[in-house]
């Protein structure tokens, strides 16, 4: 299948600025790309691309003073197939594990291992470790927190997250993540797009997604706390040790977004000849939806 996935941004700078985005599909993926426009700017700017420690792919740039727009639209071919499923998978002695998948295990900027180290042992140390022990951490946590983009705070940690019992993408997989680390099992955060495929009935605009990956046998898996099902056509952009490896954009400087649109859906036209189906409502737009309220009351109402 085809999926078509993009972007336009924009963002408004008192003065010339520097500005690095982690927006690129990782180098494993490229090969699969069918079609790809951009990222091209408004007015147009040098872009330098580079590759970060982490092995992502980004652009750096100045952003001019006054009004910029970054905009990308792509169409990757995806075999489809649900995120696979290893049950038999085994966490890793530490001591065996390879020295560069190491950092993974250590407290990070959201990542508090150090706070939620005693609370982990006692939910999940008699859980057999693997592939078991994380995805019971997946449950936990997508029972603990309640999604809204209205409980959406950029400096939120994995502690407070759990306290708050709220979040969005970003914090269910920066929970999870801290409680695999404080187990032993090395995890990463990944940003990305992601259709619904399966079909969901969620109501709120696209956005960008944050899952993580745990390393486990001899390979890296993929779990989802906050939607916690197997799911299909994930695009992966950046991965690191926390969302602040990776912001989407990070500019040196003062800046204010002034638009915000994402797109990712199931395409039949490869060659991006129709436009694209963006989102009818932009994140930056009040946004709400008495489907997803009679959802969270229901939701809050059964843990009680």
């Amino acid at each position: 299948m085809f999926v078509r996935f993009g972007y336009e941004i924009g963002i408004r700078c008192p003065q010339p600025t520097p500005m690095m985005t982690y927006l690129s599909v990782v180098p494993e993926r490229r090969s699969c790309l069918r079609r790809e426009h951009g990222p091209v700017s408004s007015p147009i700017v040098k872009m330098e691309q580079i590759t970060d420690p982490h092995g992502n792919t980004c652009f750096r740039m100045t952003v001019p003073e006054g009004d910029f727009k970054l905009c990308y639209d792509a169409v990757i071919e995806d075999d489809g197939r649900l995120d696979a499923t290893d049950p038999l998978a085994d966490a890793v002695p530490v001591e065996n594990l390879p020295a560069e998948w190491l950092p993974y295990l250590a407290a990070s900027r959201y990542c508090e291992t150090d706070r939620l180290g005693a609370l982990a042992w006692r939910l999940f140390g008699d859980v057999p470790a693997g592939w078991e022990r994380v995805q019971a951490i997946c449950d936990y946590v997508h029972e603990r927190l309640v999604f809204s983009y209205g409980y959406a705070q950029a400096m939120r940690t994995a502690l407070e997250a759990h306290e708050d019992r709220v979040g969005v993408s970003r914090d269910y997989a920066h929970l999870a993540i801290t409680l695999c680390r404080c187990m032993n099992m090395p995890a990463r955060y990944v940003n990305g797009y992601m259709a619904d495929i399966p079909a969901s009935e969620h109501p709120a605009p696209m956005d960008f997604n944050a899952w993580f990956e745990v390393y486990l046998g001899d390979r890296w898996h993929t779990f989802d706390a906050k939607n916690n099902q197997r799911r299909a056509g994930r695009i992966a952009v950046a991965r690191g040790r926390d969302a602040a490896d990776i912001p989407l954009i990070q500019t040196f400087g003062k800046h204010e977004l002034t638009a915000f649109t994402v797109w990712t859906c199931v395409e039949t036209d490869s060659a991006l000849k129709g436009s694209h189906r963006a989102s009818d409502v932009s994140l930056l737009t009040p946004w709400f939806s008495e489907t997803w309220a009679k959802h969270l009351q229901d939701r809050d109402r059964n843990r009680h």
